[in-house]
């Protein structure tokens, strides 16, 4: 286990509304070192599971072959207390800057669309009509991170947390790692609940069926997951769905979660019925479906 208390801090500083964050220098390397940030809905949790969160996210993202920011998992120790933190290693560099997709929906300067607003509708117009990325390579990165995301149950997948890297001294851009996975895995499901879950066969559907939804919206309703994909109308998810879904290999995912040394047998038990359940109810359901529909 990494103790991250004496690590060197630096003075960057980041943005973003989760919990907080400080720059630590790690083996010679920055990193952002995240903390949880208190629940908002479960208030019986001192604070959330999201650091465990973001670095199983990540690391799922990882097994399937996307470009994701580097995670490690660690301890923090202040005032007595230690929290289980994540850090993220900075993939940004002197002339190599974040720049979300809000940005660049902000660059469409004849559009009244607002950096920030999730209609799908909105945000496909946007990767066609822009010109800093070939619109087939940020198509493709959008739906495979949607399907990801939907087997990890993310629900903030917003235009803030996704995006490029802009080089300062030659104008060029490209894609930007996957970052900002926290939102994923339930993080504000403490132990007691997990249990409830998992010995209740009506709440673990309702939350592989009903919730979390995606922060985008299609006709101006958060999407389910489930009833988006398993429709099968939008062509360019569909291909992103059978390329990740061939992809996933439970038994590395089940390797990422034994592997990672903070979490307790419940927690073990709960992701991976979790994950097993969203792949098998969501992915391979409308995957079948897809096919049969194809004959």
């Amino acid at each position: 286990m990494i103790d991250f208390t004496n690590a060197k801090v630096k003075n960057k500083a980041y943005a973003g509304a989760n919990g907080g964050k400080i720059a630590v220098i790690y083996n010679g390397e920055q990193y952002m070192l995240k903390f949880p940030p208190f629940p908002t809905i479960n208030k019986e949790m001192s604070y959330t599971n999201s650091c465990l969160s973001e670095y199983l996210g990540c690391k799922i993202f990882e097994s399937v072959g996307i470009p994701v920011q580097e995670t490690l998992i660690g301890t923090y120790t202040s005032k007595n207390k230690t929290k289980i933190v994540v850090a993220c290693k900075d993939f940004t560099s002197p002339g190599i800057v974040l720049q979300d997709f809000a940005s660049l929906k902000n660059r469409i300067i004849d559009s009244e669309r607002n950096g920030y607003g999730t209609e799908l509708s909105d945000i496909l117009s946007t990767i066609e009509e822009q010109n800093s990325v070939d619109p087939k390579v940020l198509k493709e990165r959008f739906w495979d991170m949607f399907i990801v995301d939907a087997l990890i149950g993310n629900w903030d997948r917003h235009n803030g947390n996704w995006g490029f890297l802009y080089n300062t001294n030659t104008d060029e851009v490209t894609l930007a790692p996957v970052f900002d996975c926290g939102s994923s895995l339930y993080p504000q499901a403490d132990e007691d609940m997990m249990r409830e879950i998992l010995k209740n066969k009506s709440e673990l559907n309702h939350r592989v069926f009903d919730i979390p939804l995606s922060a985008i919206t299609y006709n101006g309703k958060k999407i389910n997951y489930f009833k988006f994909i398993s429709s099968g109308k939008f062509e360019d998810c569909n291909k992103a769905l059978i390329k990740i879904t061939e992809r996933i290999d439970m038994n590395k995912v089940f390797e990422i979660i034994d592997n990672t040394e903070t979490i307790t047998e419940t927690q073990n038990t709960f992701y991976k019925t979790m994950l097993s359940e969203r792949k098998k109810h969501i992915l391979d359901f409308s995957l079948g479906k897809i096919k049969k529909n194809s004959l």
